[in-house]
């Protein structure tokens, strides 16, 4: 066959057509990355300089992947994101730091922690440190965990607009030009996937409901107690739903003006709705409360654009596959083939020809971090020849790739997927 672009290879393989090889994902989305300390030593490893390491997500600690380490690796894709945080600051005008353990990175100079009597690390947000902080990291941990800040008459005066309003609001003509010029020139100046971190379809996830970002939150932010009130206040809940679907409805239209079709996927949502042995939540209360919104915003999108819809959704989902088929859902990720009912043969089977399965290249629980080369080579072996029969299948390990992994299994990893050596 003959050689493909990496924007080709892609193309074919989310339109369910062979590609010459599997398209790999390496950094694109907060959802396909790499913890800061890990890569510093992938780099080291590879042969390449040290030099600190820039966190482009501070939450997860995750490390920008550089163009020289993107051409080595083989990645065919790159992510289309604005600047911002989950904090609530952007990223820039970097300044120097140091990790726990001794990484040298390059954070935003809105990247402002205090330090405990413990020496944890206490995130603030829109980097205000007048703020109570909003996510902690402990010390020599690898990521922040959010600080639950709620009112204490939280639940007195529920206001579904107010809270919608937090979690979304239109974009600035500086974000829109942003977005414009960064597709620009991913697309002219190289020959990568470009892939849109939108976003704006996370209805209900749990890793915003914290409100990490927002200086004075409103509303119920405990993730315990949001997870009741889907069931104890569910018609609350559609009505947040449908007022962050209307916002994001305006700017996904905005957003298609920005960047047109140089974007060949639309990262729409990242919640959670599976655990390691089931569903988060029933299929009826996914049906009454999402299904909805997810429907009308991939119809839009593929009234409107080439786009594919990309949704992010941890553990078991089995159970809910076919609302996914039937709401317009084109890709999932991460594809965690070790939950309860996800096995790779079942998936591809039922789901091959309708979803394209982005993830599910190896286990980050056990095999890449304790396995060994053989056994990272072995299972990723096995997984591109299931998951990548007749396409519809990109290369990525199942969600980020954590600390403390061996730097020669992810070597093993890409270079099994690439089939050569590095």
């Amino acid at each position: 066959m003959k050689s493909m672009t990496s924007r080709e290879r892609v193309r074919s393989a989310i339109n369910h057509q062979t590609p010459d090889r599997v398209p790999i994902d390496f950094g694109s989305t907060p959802v396909t990355g790499i913890h800061v300390s890990t890569y510093a030593r992938l780099r080291k490893a590879l042969g390449l300089p040290e030099k600190p390491v820039k966190v482009i997500e501070p939450m997860q600690m995750l490390a920008e992947i550089e163009p020289e380490v993107a051409e080595f690796l083989g990645v065919d894709t790159v992510g289309i994101q604005l600047p911002s945080t989950i904090f609530g600051f952007p990223n820039k005008n970097w300044k120097p730091m140091t990790f726990f353990d001794g990484t040298p990175l390059l954070v935003s100079e809105y990247f402002n922690v205090t330090v405990d009597e413990n020496g944890d690390w206490l995130m603030h947000p829109c980097g205000d440190m007048s703020c109570p902080p909003s996510a902690r990291m402990p010390k020599d941990g690898f990521f922040f965990d959010a600080i639950v800040r709620q009112e204490p008459d939280a639940e007195k005066n529920l206001n579904p607009r107010q809270f919608a309003e937090e979690q979304v609001r239109l974009y600035t003509d500086e974000e829109l030009e942003f977005l414009r010029t960064t597709a620009d020139y991913y697309y002219k100046n190289t020959d990568k996937s470009l892939v849109g971190c939108w976003w704006q379809g996370g209805l209900g996830d749990i890793a915003l409901v914290p409100g990490m970002g927002i200086k004075n939150p409103h509303g119920v932010r405990d993730p315990q107690r949001w997870y009741e009130l889907l069931v104890e206040k569910t018609d609350y809940i559609r009505e947040i739903f449908e007022i962050q679907t209307d916002i994001a409805m305006e700017n996904l239209k905005l957003y298609k003006e920005a960047v047109g079709e140089k974007i060949d996927v639309l990262v729409v949502s990242g919640t959670d709705f599976g655990g390691q042995n089931g569903l988060l939540v029933s299929p009826k209360l996914f049906r009454e409360l999402w299904k909805p919104f997810y429907k009308r915003i991939n119809d839009w999108v593929h009234q409107n654009t080439n786009w594919k819809t990309f949704y992010h959704t941890c553990g078991s989902i089995y159970g809910i596959m076919d609302d996914l088929v039937e709401c317009g859902v084109d890709i999932i990720n991460p594809v965690q083939c070790s939950a309860a009912n996800m096995e790779p043969q079942r998936l591809k089977a039922e789901y091959g020809d309708k979803i394209v399965f982005w993830g599910g290249g190896v286990n980050t629980q056990q095999t890449l971090p304790f396995g060994t080369p053989n056994d990272v080579r072995q299972e990723v072996s096995e997984r591109i020849r299931i998951f990548n029969r007749n396409g519809g299948f990109v290369f990525t390990s199942i969600h980020n790739i954590q600390a403390n992994v061996p730097p020669e299994n992810i070597i093993a990893m890409i270079e099994t997927a690439l089939g050569k050596n590095l």
